[in-house]
């Protein structure tokens, strides 16, 4: 246990996507999902170019997490072209409104959820910066993953209901 322990701390303080990703694979050939777990996490938190904490880190975060796994589901690079196309038309903030108030989740959502990723979700991401969003929206995305059976008391960072 506390080798693990030592593992998971250095995934935790490692800022190398090259490493992490060794770290991931690592992981997954030992058998070890904690590890993988950790290190994937670790990955798509490092990724992003933006300042973390700020709702466009977040966002970015979702991106690569979802590139990430259907790279991974695929076999071969997959990019999100029509979403990257979209945010360098309308920003993130547009984007991830666009998600919540639509009638349909995306398959993004879908996939994070089976993957017990709820945090990373589109609608969480409003959750935390619920702020930047119409009440409409937030409550958008409240509904979404209520419905989806997310409990919102463990999402880190998300508003609590008024």
């Amino acid at each position: 246990m506390r080798d693990l322990d030592q593992i998971l701390d250095l995934v935790e303080s490692c800022d190398d996507p090259e490493r992490l990703r060794s770290w991931i694979k690592n992981a997954q050939d030992k058998g070890e999902p904690l590890v993988a777990d950790a290190a994937f996490r670790r990955l798509v938190s490092v990724l992003p170019k933006e300042k973390p904490g700020s709702m466009e880190h977040d966002f970015w975060q979702t991106i690569h997490a979802f590139e990430s796994l259907l790279s991974e589901e695929r076999g071969k690079t997959t990019r999100l072209a029509r979403t990257r196309q979209k945010v360098a038309r309308v920003g993130e903030a547009r984007t991830l409104q666009d998600w919540a108030v639509s009638a349909k989740s995306t398959n993004g959502f879908t996939m994070l959820l089976e993957r017990k990723m709820p945090e990373l979700t589109g609608e969480a991401i409003i959750l935390r910066h619920a702020h930047q969003f119409d009440v409409e929206v937030v409550e958008a995305a409240r509904r979404r993953l209520e419905d989806a059976g997310v409990d919102l008391a463990v999402l880190p960072g998300a508003m609590p209901a008024e």
